[in-house]
């Protein structure tokens, strides 16, 4: 069952005139996609196309031709393409579709554009074909969404995700919500029409159920909004720690770049440098903040305030440490820190400069020092 979302945006929604546009990024390439979308776009190609007349062929057939040139008076080759006819209303907008495969001149995806303006097209608006594919009924708003995730996706998970959106999965939970909600409304509006009757539509158990089951569906929904972001946008990872404890180091290591700028003056990182890298499929936004301490550098406080602010929205906090600190000045950074830890971050404790000691047990003395500040978190020397 298909949830009639935003029907009068559906109503407001004409599609009598005839669009295009290039459906392939903007540069120079192998080949680019025109598409045409509309109810004339069949008689339009035809216009402009020498080969298998376009009005006759069955659709979801490809063929091979030439678009003619006409705009300078003479009729000339532009480029050997290939034409796809999807006809209404088996296409992605529920229209009649071409797409043109042309080689990836800018000149020739410009050219080709130009002439099917002026044979009678109308050049799309930004998502145009997506909008048309709603109004047709194609697809859902949830299901445009995955389109868009599509596109922008970076990462296998965040490609997942906007497939699975894409294909309807978030749609069908709705649409199950939905009847469960409309179930639960009909059961309570009996009881309170009779409720002066000796007749019972529905135990109060199995009303409570339906409640009950409704309201973890809805919950459930609500918390994957924030992972669904994390997974499109990168799941933020901040390093926080001391000054000079190397957290601008293991940014660059982990980006393989020279990001951040690497120096033993205290409070050289004074703002937020972030940058993104994918690992196993999964996009991560690595996050480097300013060192914590004392400070009476206003800039450097601002940028103080800024890294703890940022920790506390991380998924994961990467906490740095000194191999060579005293206990004392660990607790001390843990307790500087422990402000931005929120419920639900996974924190990883980050030894480094271990090489800088030859006393095993002062490694044992740190890492139980962590272990007792912060007994969940996972440690690496």
């Amino acid at each position: 069952m298909q949830i009639p979302l935003l029907e009068y945006t559906k109503k407001g929604m004409t599609n009598e005139d005839t669009i295009c546009a290039i459906s392939t990024p903007s540069g120079v390439g192998g080949i680019a996609v025109i598409r045409v979308s509309g109810p004339e776009s069949i008689d339009i190609a035809d216009s402009i196309w020498k080969g298998a007349r376009l009005a006759d062929v069955p659709s979801h057939t490809v063929h091979l031709g030439t678009i003619i040139d006409d705009t300078s008076g003479c009729k000339e080759p532009l480029d050997q393409a290939v034409a796809t006819i999807f006809r209404s209303p088996h296409s992605y907008t529920g229209e009649n579709v071409v797409e043109f495969s042309v080689h990836g001149s800018k000149y020739v995806q410009r050219q080709l554009i130009n002439l099917l303006i002026n044979h009678g097209c109308r050049l799309a608006e930004a998502g145009e074909f997506t909008r048309r594919a709603f109004s047709a009924g194609q697809i859902d708003l949830a299901q445009a969404e995955g389109v868009a995730d599509v596109i922008a996706s970076t990462s296998r998970s965040a490609h997942r995700l906007a497939v699975s959106q894409m294909r309807g999965d978030f749609s069908s939970k709705l649409a199950e919500l939905r009847e469960r909600l409309l179930e639960l409304s009909a059961l309570l509006e009996l009881e309170l029409d009779f409720s002066e009757e000796d007749v019972e539509f529905a135990s109060r158990k199995h009303l409570l159920e339906l409640a009950e089951e409704a309201h973890g569906t809805v919950t459930r929904l609500a918390s994957t909004f924030s992972r669904g972001a994390a997974i499109r946008d990168g799941i933020p990872v901040a390093i926080i720690g001391r000054t000079n404890t190397g957290k601008s180091t293991l940014l660059n290591t982990l980006l393989h770049d020279d990001r951040a700028i690497v120096s033993e003056i205290h409070g050289t990182t004074r703002d937020i440098v972030e940058d993104t890298i994918d690992i196993g499929g999964t996009l991560f936004r690595i996050i480097d903040t300013a060192g914590l301490r004392d400070t009476s550098d206003e800039v450097e406080s601002i940028g103080i305030d800024r890294a703890l602010e940022r920790a506390s929205r991380a998924k994961i906090i990467l906490w740095m440490t000194d191999a060579t600190d005293t206990c004392d000045s660990i607790r001390e950074s843990y307790s500087r820190m422990s402000s931005c830890l929120s419920e639900g971050q996974d924190m990883i404790a980050v030894v480094n400069k271990i090489d800088a000691i030859s006393d095993p047990k002062k490694l044992e003395e740190i890492d139980q020092t962590i272990s007792g500040l912060h007994p969940d978190a996972t440690m690496i020397h």
